[in-house]
């Protein structure tokens, strides 16, 4: 099938931002039935770095890839405890800001079926004894090397950051066309890490070189923006994997954003979609007749409720989150 690649963009502020390398234990939560679901998964400055341990990307075999469980369930505890950081202090205004994405060079369903996208793909990685899978996107970066996700997909909120983390663009059936990139650092915001704070459900993976390339060389990368007015219009991609889905392909849904009227206390907007788990981590993309631009990924979603999913909004805090990753 033909590839495509999206032009897309972002900001910058100041607030907290946590990272960390592959490394780390985790624990798999599961969200309650009935309640909601994630779609995959205050304060002060944390920074924590080291250097990349083994080979994550010959850990993913076939078979593991295709047994990893939907990383949805992991931001269950974070709905369900449904409060509000009570330490988060965070300001969440300030002057929008674009940072354009760059190229490589060339029914009644919710959702459409689409080609891969050169820089949109799957996120796999374990967490305690566990396999996920999630999607995600490469976005614009000073290190040429940033993949944006849910915050669940790359940290326990609050607790240990994943392992084995991987990024596989343009996934189609089973294929890697542009091979499997191991991360070597995780970065998400300290409201997630440390309160698993739904609000700040966002997450960047700063990737290895391959054969001396970076990730944007080999398949570009999308525009990121923050701080935007709520309720613009988005078309959401992502590789939902449990049924009726299978995560082989890449889905999209598109609509106009509205807030969670369900837990408004969440902050999030939402738009009419019937993707499910796995879609975690992929992005939410703003077009206009010039560019695209991302600034929002998949969270959750209620189960048994209406076909919505919901993301987090874009503001200081993240972008905070975004720029260390970005500068690493």
């Amino acid at each position: 099938m033909t590839k495509k690649s999206l032009p897309i963009t972002g900001l910058l502020s100041l607030i907290t931002f946590a990272v960390l390398t592959l490394g780390a234990a985790g624990g798999a939560y599961a969200a309650p039935v009935g309640s909601a679901s994630s779609f995959a998964a205050p304060g002060t400055l944390q920074l924590v770095s080291s250097s990349l341990s083994g080979d994550a990307s010959t850990y993913w075999t076939p078979e593991r890839m295709r047994a990893a469980i939907s990383g949805d369930v992991l931001a269950g505890p974070a709905l369900a405890r449904g409060a509000l950081s009570s330490a988060s202090t965070a300001v969440e205004t300030g002057p929008p800001e674009k940072i354009a994405g760059t190229s490589k060079g060339g029914g009644t369903s919710l959702h459409q079926n689409e080609d891969p996208i050169d820089h949109v793909g799957k996120v796999f990685f374990s967490m305690g004894a566990f396999n996920y899978v999630c999607s995600g996107n490469a976005v614009v970066s000073d290190n040429d090397s940033t993949v944006a996700t849910a915050g669940h997909c790359v940290n326990e909120g609050p607790g240990a950051f994943v392992r084995n983390f991987v990024f596989v663009p343009a996934y189609l059936n089973g294929t890697a066309p542009y091979g499997i990139w191991p991360a070597k650092a995780l970065y998400t915001t300290a409201q997630w890490s440390t309160a698993g704070d739904i609000r700040y459900d966002t997450g960047f993976a700063v990737m290895a070189t391959i054969n001396g390339k970076h990730l944007a060389d080999v398949v570009g990368a999308s525009g990121v923006e923050f701080n935007m007015d709520r309720g613009l219009s988005y078309k959401a991609y992502g590789y939902p994997a449990a049924p009726p889905f299978d995560g082989q392909s890449l889905k999209s849904c598109s609509g106009d954003a509205t807030e969670d009227a369900i837990n408004p206390q969440f902050k999030a907007q939402g738009i009419p979609c019937d993707m499910t788990g796995g879609s975690s981590g992929g992005p939410w993309i703003v077009s206009s007749d010039d560019d695209c631009y991302q600034n929002s990924i998949t969270s959750y979603g209620y189960t048994g409720g209406p076909p919505v999913i919901y993301g987090p909004y874009w503001g200081s805090v993240i972008r905070e989150a975004y720029k260390a990753a970005s500068e690493s």
